[in-house]
């Protein structure tokens, strides 16, 4: 993040997470202890998992989490409604002092995770807490979004390869590198995008575009062009003006690049019907002996159109997918929050605290919460969020938080484990940094422990998520308790 980004990112926040900070410091509330939980509530693109993404740079961000003395200055000159300062120099200067002195538990990157379970627990002074609530919200929400989406893109494409192609439809320069650092860890294996690869490590692929092919007198001209120029990086662009001809066109360098000692690596399909073009063209290289040349395809593709492609017998081995990727085009938004679990004054007991709604999948859940993931011989079984303060009951078992009449007793677990490990304490990184190449695996086993129906890209199967049985019965008793004293007070 740093190698982009400016050191000071304190003001990556919105403006309410300040003035609400100023009024607890007023207030004297400003170490008061506080729990905070960052969630999602329904896995996104109508699927039936996401994959956990974004922890590294939450980490690196608050590492360097400070206010820059031009931070402060800018801070100074705002106004309120009347013309006046908005923050008083008292609360510049505790700014100007300010460390971070959170904990931090998270769900490690490439896990896969459901609605309503933490993905970061935050705790410490409630005035710091609430000033992560955005950038980790905007650090974690794009990130877990755009690798479900890749990690549903590459089930769709089975075991051919995804490239990375979104750098130029991105939304903006964070949003393209972020696509693909989350692009790659979801499953795809190499970007376009260049400065990417230089920062994360990260395969780069890419050959030449249509403006080459147009530069040159003929498409045979430009062909033979980059193959003089580029022997060892051969994909050819076959459909500027005919795709068939195209190919041909292409067979024919081809054969002189392996007179050179080189070969043709592949052709690529940009537009048309790609299952029959690429059908065509796939008998097209064989029989001019070209078995190992490999088609590219590309062309606002995403996981449904693969899926089809594939079903209609597409000699596609390699796919390119760009915009519908690096936007998550079809649902641009992860749509996490950042819910207050629970509070307490000088290391007294903890109070939970609960928001209610008129919507029940937006009751939030009291407490200081852990995920339990329960095993099986042949995959994951549930996954029970508890109260850390309140421990487990037996018979363990989870209430499904939607629909209270479906319970799961978990009985059969051959294994069970937290989801939420130590990221940050006092303020400190106490987590490892992980390769890209180890949180891949993580996603890949962890994929496939979870039953394929539960994976399947439309109507998914429905995992088992829940509260723990005794964390269900005293969220209720709070809603009503809740729900009695709004009933008081209208009266």
């Amino acid at each position: 993040m740093f190698d982009v980004y400016r050191p000071g990112l304190a003001l990556l926040t919105d403006l309410y997470q300040l003035t609400m900070a100023n009024g607890y410091l007023k207030l004297g509330r400003g170490d008061q202890e506080a729990v905070f939980h960052l969630f999602f509530r329904k896995p996104p693109f109508a699927g039936g998992y996401a994959v956990a993404a974004g922890l590294e740079p939450v980490l690196e961000f608050l590492q360097g989490f400070r206010f820059e003395e031009s931070d402060l200055a800018y801070l100074g000159g705002l106004t309120g409604n009347d013309g006046e300062r908005l923050f008083e120099p008292g609360f510049l200067e505790e700014l100007r002092k300010f460390r971070l002195t959170v904990d931090v538990d998270a769900v490690p990157e490439g896990t896969v995770v459901f609605g309503q379970e933490p993905l970061l627990r935050v705790q410490g002074p409630i005035l710091q807490c609430q000033l992560l609530e955005t950038p980790l919200l905007n650090l974690i929400n794009f990130q877990t979004l755009i690798a479900t989406k890749a990690s549903r893109i590459c089930a769709a494409a089975g075991d051919d390869p995804v490239l990375e192609f979104g750098l130029r439809r991105a939304q903006g320069i964070d949003g393209a590198l972020s696509a693909s650092r989350a692009a790659y860890l979801g499953g795809c294996s190499a970007t376009s995008n260049v400065l990417a690869g230089k920062l994360f490590g990260i395969p780069v692929k890419g050959t030449h575009a249509h403006s080459w092919v147009m530069s040159f007198e003929s498409e045979a001209e430009s062909f033979a062009g980059y193959a003089d120029a580029m022997p060892n990086n051969c994909v050819f662009l076959v459909d500027t003006y005919g795709t068939l001809e195209g190919v041909r066109r292409a067979v024919a360098v081809g054969r002189t690049l392996r007179e050179r000692g080189h070969e043709m690596v592949g052709i690529r399909l940009d537009s048309g019907d790609l299952a029959y073009l690429s059908i065509a063209a796939r008998r097209l290289l064989d029989e001019a002996g070209f078995p190992e040349t490999v088609i590219v395809a590309s062309n606002d593709l995403d996981e449904h159109i693969i899926e089809n492609l594939k079903s209609q017998g597409a000699q596609i081995a390699v796919w390119g997918v760009g915009t519908k990727l690096a936007t998550a085009y079809d649902q641009p938004a992860l749509g996490g929050v950042y819910k207050l679990g629970a509070l307490r004054e000088g290391g007294g007991d903890w109070q939970p605290k609960l928001k209610l709604s008129e919507q029940a999948i937006k009751t939030s859940i009291p407490g200081i919460l852990q995920v339990r993931r329960y095993e099986g011989e042949d995959g994951l079984l549930g996954d029970m969020i508890y109260d850390v303060t309140r421990g487990i009951a037996e018979p363990q078992a989870i209430v499904d938080t939607g629909d209270p009449t479906r319970r799961k007793e978990l009985k059969l677990a051959a294994r069970s484990y937290d989801l939420l490990i130590p990221a940050i304490r006092g303020g400190q990184r106490v987590a490892e940094r992980e390769s890209l190449e180890t949180i891949r695996q993580r996603r890949h086993d962890n994929l496939d422990r979870l039953h394929s129906t539960s994976r399947r890209l439309m109507n998914p199967h429905t995992y088992s998520v829940g509260l723990e049985s005794s964390l269900h019965d005293f969220r209720n008793q709070l809603i009503e308790q809740e729900r009695n004293l709004q009933r008081e007070d209208r009266q």
